[in-house]
């Protein structure tokens, strides 16, 4: 049966290939670097480079929700802009593509959500879309004065759906006497104008973190690395699958450094990645995250965060985000890594680039035309209008 959200949600449209920003509501994007041309999030780049994807026909902005840097020379994360009011106005400022909000869940009430979602969906008319996230880092969440608990986040996160997703189904209201929320009188009006409710997208690579993908989520947002990884991370997430009864759609991360020739485009990444690598900012984050992940049948995913430049020269390229995968070539080797992450069975995969507002016109101009000849993607000719 038809999604009736298809009609006005692009994450649920017909390209095999789903493409979308992610994390450009944040300084330094998607990299550890202190290269001087990196992204500093400025509002007004940020506008025009969402604008561009929009026209470009790209499905999804995903922004990160931040609240402490990565520390280190850098502090990459340390200037972020929040993520419901980011895709409230960067709603308005779009025509055709997904924006979602990323929420910590231990930091938002479900009523809460429920209401911001709705009228991002309304300003949209239908192209909200929620990352729900349950929390990681606790420095981050001390600035709330607020603890997460790790036995028992993913249980909080999906007592907390389960009260956002039934709020926005509409109807009477209803009380809720669960294990984590106590509440009265619940109800939200508008409810959202996708039916039953906006598409949903959670983050995990831990076992926990894709059990509750399953259950709650419409896609999941993972690691990849290297291409080799994909069967056991796509396996792994089918079987849970079946065992909610649901197929849950995949989404991978990269980094796009595309440049006319092979020699350009390694160069470059070794320079802000390798040259220009925060150390320490990196230190920090393996320190809070962990460089290692099981699956839920407790085999290891090889070198989670580990990418073929690291494996081939033994650099440690600390400048690049763990667990993106480095799109780094020419037009034709981005689009050919492409069509390998497409093949693999991914439904689609963000990108992001050292400076997204610059470098953005070159993948739209250079690789989508390839995905298209190659059947990844139609061709949008409302996009090639403007």
């Amino acid at each position: 049966m038809t999604d009736p959200r298809a009609a006005t949600n692009p994450m649920l449209g017909a390209n095999r290939l789903k493409l979308g920003i992610f994390s450009a509501n944040c300084d330094g994007g998607l990299t550890m670097s202190l290269a001087p041309d990196r992204w500093r999030a400025n509002w007004d780049d940020i506008a025009a480079m969402c604008q561009l994807a929009d026209a470009a026909g790209l499905e999804f902005i995903l922004p990160v929700a931040k609240w402490r840097g990565y520390q280190g020379k850098a502090n990459i994360y340390g200037k972020s802009f929040e993520t419901l009011t980011h895709s409230s106005a960067i709603g308005a400022l779009t025509k055709r593509i997904c924006v979602f909000s990323t929420i910590h869940v231990p930091l938002v009430t479900p009523a809460f959500a429920a209401k911001a979602l709705a009228t991002i969906d309304h300003v949209t008319h239908g192209r909200a879309g929620l990352n729900i996230v349950c929390g990681w880092n606790q420095e981050e969440f001390d600035l709330h004065g607020v603890s997460i608990n790790q036995d028992t986040r993913y249980d909080h996160g999906l007592e907390w759906f389960q009260i956002w997703s039934r709020m926005l189904e509409g109807g009477p209201e209803f009380d809720w006497d669960g294990r984590f929320f106590k509440l009265k009188r619940l109800e939200t009006n508008p409810v959202s104008v996708q039916r039953p409710r906006p598409i949903v997208m959670s983050a995990g690579f831990s076992p926990k973190g894709r059990d509750f993908a399953a259950v709650a989520a419409d896609a999941l947002f993972t690691n990849m690395t290297e291409i080799e990884q994909a069967p056991g991370i796509l396996d792994d997430v089918a079987a849970l699958g079946r065992r909610h009864g649901r197929r849950l759609k995949v989404f991978t991360m990269s980094h796009v450094v595309c440049r006319p020739t092979r020699k350009e485009a390694e160069e470059f990444f070794h320079y802000f990645a390798e040259e220009h690598a925060d150390v320490e900012g990196q230190a920090y984050y393996r320190s809070k995250r962990g460089a290692t992940a099981g699956t839920t049948t407790g085999a290891k995913i090889a070198r989670p965060f580990v990418n073929r430049f690291q494996r081939a020269t033994g650099k440690s390229f600390d400048g690049a985000y763990p667990g993106a995968f480095p799109l780094v070539g020419t037009p034709d080797d981005v689009a050919d890594d492409l069509a390998q992450i497409s093949r693999a069975g991914f439904e689609g995969t963000s990108v992001a680039f050292l400076d997204y507002l610059k470098e953005i016109p070159y993948f739209v101009a250079e690789v989508l035309p390839r995905l298209e000849r190659m059947g990844l993607r139609e061709r949008d000719e409302v996009g090639a209008s403007a």
